[in-house]
């Protein structure tokens, strides 16, 4: 699906105001430089002492000094010159960015495109009172725009700006009010603690723990620890990573959109306007069955290509119990929560049957999926499509019919011989890959069918891009 143009800059005499990032901004980027160089002289100091090339204590710590402050200078100077070269504005219409000392860029973030507006606040900035405010619109990877960094306060401010025009509310002046907020669902941190206990990293973490300790006992060689020093920080770093950003997560609904504040030691308050996510994904590990928990993940276009930010950001609720999940799809797909009901909710999620309309592989899919074939099934209801998978690792994929980008119908050389095909529906760039594997030829084909046909019709009557501005001839 190809980008629609970027809107037309203001004419030449039209009076626009232009602004600056913060000027502490040089700093906060470059302290990581000096973080990384303190690291590389302890290696460094590390080698030189075990070749017994040591330099007398207050030479070495004279030139270790002078090196780092050069570099740390140099580092400021160049964020300074890049600070100096950036600047922004918000007319009525898009986000202008205007930033590069020698190769000059210009990025325009049109507010009709915009798909959620973020304030995060890393460990350092959060202590100075500053945030960096990151945009997200429609187109893929590089779509994104980030300013860093403003005053806690303005970010706040410019973000409220940003939703207010991007939903087509009329307003005096540049000071948008900030709408309320109802909060209804909250993570408690010792049930994101647990979740994180009963992860697959974490037995993977114990696994290698184990691996290494029975080692090192029974060759008795102390270089099996300092060999597998690597896949333990990996996973640990992993662990931590899940932990802080899923510790304080509140969920919480405004006229502007799903809010989203979550993080430990790096805060983080995402807005996703409504009707803009794509596609839902409820996943349910194995270990979190007992307890009844789900992950609940989305794709909203402009999130792409961003790598780990992509999966933090595409994340609703990073564990939840079924009645969460309820409301939060109650949220983000009210139709959909009316069509199926508690009970209906409850068949996607951990259902095997054909019951309540379900469409449900054939026997033949064995062949190719012994585990879980009989999971596999996919239900056509009034607002989206549902698909469900997954004997071990449940899973289910809600797409809303408007939000289709195009169908597909696979068919390897295994399915062909066994009479089955696979229908891919293509969303957004995200974690939901929507796929309905393993069904015979004949349901395969017809699911396309219908689901083409459902896609069409509900884009033709899906509503306007400012969710707050009504067709014509509609109050």
């Amino acid at each position: 699906m190809s980008t629609p143009a970027a809107p037309p800059a203001p004419p030449p005499g039209a009076e626009q105001r232009w602004e600056r990032l913060h000027p502490v901004t040089p700093v906060l980027r470059s302290w990581r430089v000096l973080v990384v160089l303190l690291f590389l002289y302890a290696q460094e100091r590390g080698r030189s002492a075990a070749g017994g090339q040591e330099l007398p204590g207050h030479v070495e710590l004279l030139i270790a000094v002078a090196a780092l402050a050069g570099c740390v200078v140099v580092a400021v100077a160049a964020s300074a010159l890049s600070w100096r070269a950036t600047r922004f504005t918000v007319d009525d219409e898009a986000v202008r960015l205007h930033s590069g000392v020698i190769a000059k860029r210009q990025r325009v973030a049109r507010l009709d495109r915009l798909q959620a507006v973020d304030v995060v606040q890393p460990l350092v900035a959060r202590l100075l009172g500053f945030a960096e405010l990151r945009v997200e619109v429609a187109g893929g990877a590089g779509s994104q725009v980030k300013l860093a960094y403003l005053r806690e306060a303005d970010a706040q401010r410019l973000r409220n700006l940003l939703l207010a025009r991007s939903a087509g509310l009329v307003f005096e002046g540049d000071a948008a009010p900030e709408a309320p907020e109802q909060q209804l669902v909250e993570v408690p941190f010792g049930r994101v603690a647990a979740s994180v206990a009963l992860s697959g990293a974490a037995v993977a973490l114990l696994v290698v723990l184990a691996g290494v300790v029975v080692g090192a006992v029974t060759t008795r060689e102390v270089g099996v620890l300092f060999g597998a020093a690597a896949p333990l920080l990996g996973l640990a770093g992993s662990l931590w990573t899940a932990l802080s950003r899923g510790a304080n997560w509140r969920i919480a609904t405004s006229p502007d959109g799903l809010r989203l504040r979550s993080g430990l030691l790096e805060s983080r308050t995402q807005t996703v306007p409504p009707g803009r996510v794509q596609a839902v994904r409820l996943t349910q590990p194995l270990l979190w069955r007992a307890l009844g928990w789900w992950r609940v993940q989305v794709n909203v276009a402009g999130f792409a290509g961003e790598g780990e930010q992509s999966q933090a950001a595409s994340t609703l609720l990073p564990v939840a119990t079924a009645a969460e999940v309820g409301v939060v799809l109650s949220l983000v797909l009210p139709a959909l929560h009316e069509d199926l009901g508690p009970s209906g909710l409850r068949e996607g999620l951990a259902g095997s049957s054909d019951a309540g309309g379900w469409l449900v592989a054939p026997r033949a899919a064995r062949w190719v999926d012994p585990v879980s074939w009989r999971r596999r099934g996919a239900l056509v209801a009034d607002h989206a499509l549902l698909l469900r998978r997954g004997r071990l690792r449940r899973e289910l994929d809600v797409v809303p019919h408007e939000r289709t980008q195009s169908l597909a119908v696979e068919q390897g050389p295994l399915q062909r011989r066994l009479g089955l095909a696979t229908l891919a529906l293509h969303s957004t760039p995200g974690p939901v890959r929507p796929r309905a594997e393993h069904l015979s030829g004949a349901q395969a084909l017809a699911l396309l069918d219908e689901q083409a046909a459902r896609a069409r019709t509900a884009r033709a009557s899906a509503g306007p891009e400012r969710w707050m501005e009504q067709p014509a001839g509609q109050p």
